[in-house]
């Protein structure tokens, strides 16, 4: 099944977001909604579903292909996972805002025929922007649905031409402590810079995105910028922020997370309701302005696209 591509002209304006806001918070319940993001889909009709209590929002408001409706530019970018710039989710946007993302290039090689230093400009120009509707699921048990623009990563190993001998994908974020102040900070002992990889067959799925903005926006440094990895059927932790470095490699790459806690975060990292982490369940998870739980869906239900990736495979063991 092929993701229905949404124009951004059908995504609820920023605007109404925060007319609901003020909406909510003038009827007494913003309170409410705030608790809900200090904690963390039923599959619906395929059409878009409307936000019921958003002043002025039409019928056909964006949502994803579950039904499920996109969260507010305002949810997304003030509730973030960095720990580059602090571990508290509501402070990373304004630890952030001095964040140079220009000049920035993304280097692209390894086993490849083409090794290539893109510019993340030329990237934009080069690749056709898509907008894509899809769910994160947090390793901690909260989730949001983003609206996000971009590419898919195989058109750019497509680009450098990857060799036989390349079977993974290794990605590298920007190591500089004077803009990370995590990375010498409370964190220090980690193994900066951030890495994560995918085997190559991940990385070439359809659903693989590299992502340039989001809200019909550049990203903001909170969420990557300027450049990201999506991928929707895995914990968050594997779409890494701020890249600058692409490899393709032989060997399985070893990611900051399996350095640090190999038991808490394994290299496949797919969304799994029946594996728990090591100190909670992963069945049900909290949508970001809910109030209640919902069911984790396996492959966070993206599972018609990409389960054929791990046929026979232990997805307990390869956790």
């Amino acid at each position: 099944m092929k993701l229905p591509q949404i124009p951004s002209s059908e995504i609820t304006p920023e605007a109404v977001y925060r007319d609901r806001r003020r909406f909510l918070r003038d009827a007494g319940l913003l309170s409410l909604g705030s608790l809900a993001l200090a904690a963390c889909g039923t599959p619906a009709a395929q059409q878009p579903a409307p936000v019921a209590d958003a002043p002025g929002a039409q019928p056909g408001t964006a949502a994803d292909e579950l039904g499920d409706s996109v969260n507010s530019f305002e949810q997304i970018t003030n509730y973030n996972n960095f720990y580059e710039f602090t571990t508290d989710k509501e402070a990373v946007a304004a630890a952030a805002v001095n964040m140079k993302t220009t000049p920035w290039s993304v280097a692209v090689g390894g086993m490849v025929a083409k090794p290539t230093t893109f510019a993340v400009e030329d990237l934009v120009a080069q690749f056709d922007q898509q907008e894509r509707i899809y769910r994160l699921r947090c390793v901690e048990g909260w989730s949001m649905v983003i609206p996000w623009m971009g590419f898919p990563l195989a058109q750019l190993l497509a680009a450098v031409e990857p060799l036989p001998s390349a079977k993974y994908v290794r990605f590298e974020t920007l190591d500089d402590p004077e803009q990370f102040p995590g990375q010498n900070g409370l964190f220090s002992a980690y193994t900066w810079p951030y890495v994560e990889g995918l085997r190559i067959d991940e990385a070439m799925n359809d659903l693989t995105l590299l992502s340039t903005g989001m809200y019909g926006k550049s990203l903001l440094p909170q969420n990557g910028a300027p450049l990201r990895l999506v991928v929707p059927w895995k914990y968050g932790f594997k779409s890494i922020k701020s890249i600058v470095k692409i490899d393709l490699v032989a060997e399985q790459p070893t990611s900051l997370w399996m350095a640090a806690a190999s038991d808490d975060y394994g290299f496949y990292a797919n969304v799994n309701p029946d594996v728990s982490h090591p100190r909670w369940s992963q069945s049900t998870e909290r949508r970001i302005g809910d109030l209640g739980r919902r069911p984790t869906l396996a492959f966070n239900g993206y599972g018609e696209q990409v389960a054929a990736l791990y046929a026979g495979m232990d997805l307990k063991a390869n956790f």
